[in-house]
């Protein structure tokens, strides 16, 4: 077994992200989307898979099936909802992101047909949603300003004139 280099393992934000971009693809697609971290024991280098979990109905044609879950397994973000812990999912497998030692490259996007689409040394730029901590914008009525009700004129003229009837 390779033995695993301490760089080769995510971070505590790297595993936050992570997290919260299955939890952005959990809302965005209105499925359950998990994210298993797989330890680096395996392959020298720990790997982060995304998948959707099958419902009983799905057929596995046309997809490329993985399991997530079980014992001892990590799972970050919130799970989509499911409470995996030793259950086991059968999953359609969405793409990875792989941990590498490469001069400049520290992350690499794996695809559904296994081939490498992405890689950098920033983590946001091979995932897909840009995710900030940026605070949002207050959303105070205060600030609200006479220049606000500009084009509520044009919106009074428009329905004060009757309208052009055109006969054909």
């Amino acid at each position: 077994m390779p033995s695993a280099d301490p760089d080769l393992n995510f971070t505590a934000e790297e595993l936050d992200l992570l997290g919260r971009t299955a939890d952005a693809l959990s809302a965005f697609m209105g499925k359950p989307v998990l994210a298993e971290v797989v330890d680096a024991s395996e392959t020298g280098f720990e790997w982060v898979i995304f998948a959707i979990p099958l419902d009983v109905e799905d057929g596995g044609e046309d997809k490329v099936i993985v399991q997530i879950g079980g014992p001892g397994a990590r799972i970050v973000g919130n799970k989509g909802g499911l409470e995996p812990g030793d259950d086991v999912y059968d999953c359609e497998y969405l793409w990875a992101v792989q941990l590498s030692d490469i001069e400049g490259v520290r992350f690499i996007k794996v695809d559904q047909d296994g081939d490498e689409v992405a890689w950098s040394d920033d983590l946001r730029s091979v995932l897909p949603f840009e995710l900030t901590d940026a605070p949002l914008p207050d959303d105070d009525d205060d600030d609200l300003g006479e220049d606000d009700d500009e084009g509520d004129d044009d919106l009074k003229d428009l329905f004060d004139e009757p309208p052009h009837r055109t006969l054909h």
